[in-house]
């Protein structure tokens, strides 16, 4: 009885021990369990404190607005909360993170990857516009899709 006992704690420390060291590689694919994360974790409120919270990057500079001086509250709380996700759970750099939540805000606002809108009802006018007239050939007050 004694063997059974003590060979089930051996085994349940190895495997604890090696779910511990490789949490790094299958923790991304569990859902957001209570305490998965920080259960709090301050905002910065200022443009100095993005920068340091890595909402930087050379394509986005926000060293120009600490240099002038800019007494503002920095980028806006929420969209800071929600690339500081994307950023932590898929461990991607600002830039992607950013790419990433505009790509789901422009999903969301049934805008689609390339920029245009999904709306059924959406024409566009790919060559332009002819104009009208009577040395056209044209009925006045109508236009032509070329």
């Amino acid at each position: 009885m004694y063997y059974l006992f003590y060979g089930l704690t051996f085994t349940v420390l190895v495997l604890g021990t090696a779910l511990y060291l490789t949490r790094n590689s299958w923790l991304h694919l569990l859902p957001d369990l209570p305490g998965s994360s920080y259960l709090y974790s301050r905002l910065p409120n200022s443009f100095a404190g993005d920068i340091e919270a890595g909402l930087s990057s050379s394509t986005f500079d926000l060293g120009a607005n600490v240099d002038s001086g800019d007494a503002r509250a920095g980028l806006d709380n929420v969209a800071k909360t929600e690339i500081l996700k994307i950023m932590k759970k898929r461990r991607l750099r600002f830039d992607e993170a950013r790419r990433v939540y505009m790509e789901q805000r422009f999903s969301a606002n049934g805008i689609g990857a390339d920029g245009r809108p999904r709306d059924p009802k959406f024409e566009r006018i790919s060559k332009g516009i002819r104009g009208h007239g009577s040395d056209t050939g044209d009925t006045a007050g109508e236009l032509q899709v070329s």
